[in-house]
């Protein structure tokens, strides 16, 4: 694989497991020097770094809760100390909380914009104030962040209000903070993935009526991949993506396309 990345350090929160372990492993695999941001599950993480380092690639873990501004600004302190400084971020760590409305309770809310949204803006806080240092820099840019949405960024989802409120305020912070910041030559971007094959929808894709009924979302007839996400983050991370700021990439097999208005609306 090439290595579009050299020399540069990286940190992807909630990595330890599914998307954000991908991401790891692939910016990993491009030449990044990786933190693996967890809360839970340290003996993930474990071996995770070890596969990673198997692989040829370093990285190693930090336990942290993104939505805690003590443990951000210790978590990119211990990063300086390992790793000098930060190239790349990629804001990853998200939960989702299902509940309608009327039973909604404001502790299932604040937790949720907590962690996706308040988590997103102290990780990119601390991460731009590094890059506005970063002077002799392996990239063209002085700096890039990426961040996981999702294609409820813009689709409706019963249930999941408190979720797509977070992913829709991401859109526009990256876009507020990408014009804040692309005089500085630093860059925002985010990647937004429909149905991804991960092990907390294994219910859906483990059950043949499951995947029938998701299939008729997916005009491009499979679903996602963590590698396709991945794959979107290294190259939003690389130097072939440096005039690209402020924008989504929709990784989602065509969901956004509505296609049950394929045979008329």
């Amino acid at each position: 694989m090439e290595k579009r990345l050299n020399g540069q350090k990286a940190l992807v929160t909630g990595a330890n497991s599914g998307i954000g372990a991908a991401i790891a492993q692939r910016l990993a695999a491009e030449g990044a020097e990786v933190v693996i941001n967890f809360l839970f599950n340290d003996s993930a993480t474990d071996e995770l770094v070890k596969k990673i380092e198997a692989g040829g690639g370093k990285a190693m873990g930090i336990k942290a809760d993104v939505s805690n501004e003590e443990q951000v600004d210790a978590m990119f302190k211990q990063m300086f100390k390992a790793y000098g400084t930060i190239d790349i971020l990629v804001n990853n760590a998200g939960i989702e909380i299902h509940n309608l409305l009327e039973n909604m309770t404001k502790a299932e809310w604040d937790k949720v914009i907590a962690v996706n949204l308040t988590g997103n803006f102290l990780c990119s806080r601390s991460a731009i104030r590094q890059f506005l240092q970063n002077e002799n820099r392996p990239s063209k840019a002085r700096g890039k962040i990426v961040n996981i949405s999702s294609v409820h960024q813009v689709i409706m989802w019963a249930g999941f209000s408190s979720y797509c409120a977070t992913k829709a305020g991401i859109n526009l912070f990256a876009q507020s903070v990408a014009q804040e910041y692309a005089e500085k030559k630093i860059r925002i971007n985010s990647v937004a993935p429909g149905a991804i094959k991960t092990p907390i929808n294994q219910n859906v894709w483990s059950d043949p009526k499951g995947m029938a009924d998701l299939m008729t979302k997916m005009p491009y007839g499979r679903m996602g991949e963590v590698e396709d996400v991945a794959a979107a983050v290294a190259f939003l991370s690389s130097d072939e993506a440096d005039y690209i700021t402020g924008t989504t990439l929709y990784v989602d097999g065509g969901m956004c396309l509505y296609p049950e208005f394929r045979f008329g609306g």
